[in-house]
């Protein structure tokens, strides 16, 4: 059985290595780069293959990766075209050339070998459509891996696959010819020599050193004549594959329209069940209207259609009366149907699908750049760390979602990944009397001026705020909680734990400062505001707390998906309401307005922000961010830059202080997370070498831990050396975590075997429509 590699990387990132008019800005091309706001690309690490080759058809599937509606093969319809959309359409489908993207990975995983692939917990499993097996024989004098490739692997032009395919692919991506454009060259670099094995279909590979993510190569696997001479690499795979070997095969590719796939009659493997594959370019912001116009059948979506998707479920459907006053008799296909066409066309149209949700293999970061100013002082960093709420950060970030909502705690393992630790404590939890100390030790005074317009414009989902001379308008996050600082109370200890919806820490906040009120007396107080005191404002918010809570009760108990989304809106106001009460609270004590200064100027951190329309949720957590350090009077001017403009001339070129951004996560973090954190390197024109870390902040220990376990080939002792180095990497302060990212995917109702994949890499065999 066939699985995939999604896409590994964003197109935004480092330019071609080697190519002409791109400047080389790293020492190395590597494997993926930073992706613009959290969650408008696709982030998913680029595995290997897998499959179990003797499936039959009655054989359900292994795994269950995220919500993928998995169903057994001989419940699918056979035929049938999937329209899954894209981002655009393939810069190139060669996803070793540096303008690969998302289009690119998804046909280079349904037509191209990949010998390791990734179950749902990111472990790589073998590809026995391609593999009889493959491993370490020995490690002296050398290591050396051998694969053994399936007899009846062959590409699709009748040649078998071999050593050749091998041994040109090393040459191309090992680095040491700048004629082929290459993104990365990682692990290629450690191999000696690649030749025919003693066995029948056997390829040797032969390291230099040891290299403990050996199963990340060749993945995928092109064809020698691709990779056999730099003009084929370059310019050759752009537009056509010269021979696949997967399920499908290429039918049109390039320009600005669809690219189509269709099943490859030679295939050995499990016959798929599409007869064609559609990538269907729609950028994100017009993904609600394809969705409403029934243009696509698997999308990624945003929190807001997400909503509007589930919204639309509800309306008409059995069990949930249109109207009030409507007989009891809705339990009936006739009525449901009556009435679902009596609901506006759009909405009826979003009936069809439904929302398919996973934690990805991504999460957002923000990012303190250390090179130069305030943030150069390892003390500031660790004081922003401090004066941050991680807790609040993650679940108003993931609200709504219906996913986990818990902070993160590891740069180099996902929270559902095998081996994940939580680290987090080698820098401190929120902790505002230690970030004022240490403040004060890096020689930043209280006292040193006024911050107007502190306070405005936080909380909102998406609002902008107001922004003037001395910076933005923005508010205090959640309250410091510590006797003393003027903050209310924390929620009680573990609130909102091991909760998808963050409702426990919403519940317990409005336990501890509600009133109890009756249903009725609650109806008569929190549709107006009993005065605009500081105390009343504050009051109020509770009590919309307390009643959001009652609603939530009720309709978690009826069940209905209508009154659900009603008691979470209502959920949102309480959560402005009290946010201003906070921010008045902060205002009248002064708490926000006091800027630390250092020899007469001003903390003061650039704040650089995207500020495209799909950029709203990052933007908000932006505010909140701003609104935490004011309470420890470090001041935060905001800067909205374009999207495309975002990552290029603010983050890779270090025209920041402060940046929201993601990182996709991987199954190999010894090779593919290092440049990420590599301590920067002078070169000789005087500048620096940051490869990917552009926080700049980076230390030789933690470059040491990383050569130790990429040449680590004892799992165990591997993770030990990840741990260690994470731990440092968050000691350092330059990147804080703040969630893993969550991954909505609108899919027609009959689409199977497909949805949020999370980890887990597509069996694009295994997909398609349902018989009913």
């Amino acid at each position: 059985m066939r699985r995939v590699p999604a896409a590994r990387a964003a197109a935004v990132g480092p330019p071609a290595r080697g190519r002409p008019g791109h400047p080389v800005r790293t020492r190395t091309a590597h494997r993926y780069a930073a992706v613009l706001a959290a969650g408008l690309l696709v982030p998913l690490p680029l595995a290997g293959c897998s499959s179990d080759q003797g499936r039959t058809d009655s054989a359900a599937p292994a795994r269950d990766p995220g919500e993928i509606r998995t169903t057994d093969r001989q419940q699918i319809s056979t035929g049938g075209t999937l329209r899954w959309a894209v981002d655009a359409a393939p810069g190139t489908l060669n996803v070793f050339q540096p303008d690969a993207d998302e289009a690119s990975r998804r046909v280079a995983g349904a037509t191209l070998p990949t010998l390791f692939t990734l179950d749902a917990q990111g472990e790589p499993k073998p590809d026995e459509d391609y593999l009889r097996g493959a491993e370490v024989t020995s490690t002296e004098p050398r290591q050396t891996v051998v694969y053994k490739l399936a007899p009846k692997a062959r590409w699709n032009d009748g040649r078998r696959i071999s050593a050749a395919d091998f041994r040109a692919q090393w040459k191309a991506l090992r680095g040491k010819n700048d004629a082929y454009w290459t993104a990365r060259n990682a692990g290629y670099d450690r191999i000696r020599t690649v030749r025919k094995g003693e066995g029948p279909g056997e390829v040797e590979v032969v390291f230099n050193k040891p290299y403990a993510d050996w199963r990340s190569l060749f993945a995928p696997l092109y064809p020698k004549q691709t990779m056999g001479n730099p003009s084929a690499f370059n310019d050759g795979a752009r537009k056509k594959l010269p021979a696949s070997a997967g399920p499908f095969r290429v039918a049109r590719a390039g320009g600005k329209g669809k690219t189509v796939l269709e099943r490859d009659p030679r295939w050995w493997g499990s016959r798929p069940k599409l007869e064609r594959i559609e990538l269907k370019p729609v950028p994100q912001g017009k993904r609600a209207k394809a969705l409403r116009e029934g243009e696509v059948d698997l999308a990624r979506i945003d929190a807001r259609t997400a909503e509007k998707i589930e919204s639309a479920g509800s309306l008409g459907g059995p069990g949930h009366p249109h109207r009030k006053g409507e007989r009891a008799d809705h339990d009936t296909a006739a009525a449901g149907a009556r009435r679902a066409a009596k609901l506006p066309k759009g909405v009826r149209a979003l009936r069809k699908y439904e929302v398919r949700k996973a934690m990805e293999p991504a999460y957002t970061q923000l990012a303190l750049n250390g090179a130069s100013g305030p943030l150069s002082d390892e003390r500031v960093r660790r004081a922003v760390a401090r004066a941050l709420d991680r807790d609040e950060l993650a679940s108003e970030a993931l609200h709504g979602t219906g996913l986990p909502d818990e902070p993160l705690g590891n740069h180099l393992r996902m929270a559902n990944q095998d081996g994940y630790k939580d680290n987090s404590k080698a820098v401190g939890g929120k902790d505002l009397d230690s970030a004022q100390s240490l403040l004060a030790e890096a020689g930043w005074e209280t006292g040193g001026g006024i911050l107007r317009g502190a306070g405005r414009g936080h909380g909102k989902s998406g609002g902008d705020g107001a922004e003037g001379a001395d910076g933005p308008g923005n508010g205090a996050g959640k309250s410091g909680g510590k006797q003393g600082q003027g903050g209310p109370a924390e929620p009680p200890s573990g609130a909102g734990k091991g909760n998808v919806s963050g409702v426990p820490r919403f519940r317990a906040e409005a336990q501890a400062a509600a009133v109890a009120l009756s249903p009725r007396q609650l109806e008569q107080v929190v549709d107006r505001p009993l005065s605009l005191t500081t105390s009343t404002t504050v009051q109020r918010g509770a009590l919309l707390a307390q009643a959001a809570q009652a609603r939530l009760a009720a309709a978690e108990e009826s069940g209905g998906k209508r009154a659900l989304s009603r008691a979470r809106s209502a959920q949102t106001v309480a959560r402005d309401v009290r946010a201003q009460g906070r921010e008045m609270r902060l205002l009248s004590t002064g708490r926000a307005a006091a800027v630390r200064t250092k020899e007469g100027k001003p903390l003061a951190l650039r704040f650089v922000l995207p500020d495209g329309d799909n950029s709203r949720r990052i933007r908000a957590t932006g505010k909140r961010i701003a609104g935490m350090l004011n309470e420890v009077g470090i001041r935060t001017q905001i800067k909205k830059v374009p999207d495309e403009s975002y990552f290029k001339d603010h983050i890779a070129a270090g025209e920041y202080d402060l940046a929201l951004y993601s990182w996709p996560a991987s199954a190999y973090p010894a090779t593919d997370a290092r440049p990420i954190y590599a301590k920067p390197q002078p070169a000789p024109d005087g500048s620096l070498l940051v490869e990917q870390n552009y926080t700049r902040v980076g230390t030789d220990k933690i470059d040491q831990l990383f050569e130790r376990a990429a040449g680590e080939l004892d799992e165990g002792r591997r993770r030990e050396l990840m741990q260690k180095a994470d731990a440092r990497i968050w000691a350092v302060a330059g990147s804080l975590p703040l969630h893993q990212n969550g991954q909505l995917v609108a899919a027609d109702r009959r689409l199977v075997n497909a949805g949020a994949f999370g980890f887990a890499d597509p069996q694009y065999e295994d997909i398609g429509f349902t018989r009913h």
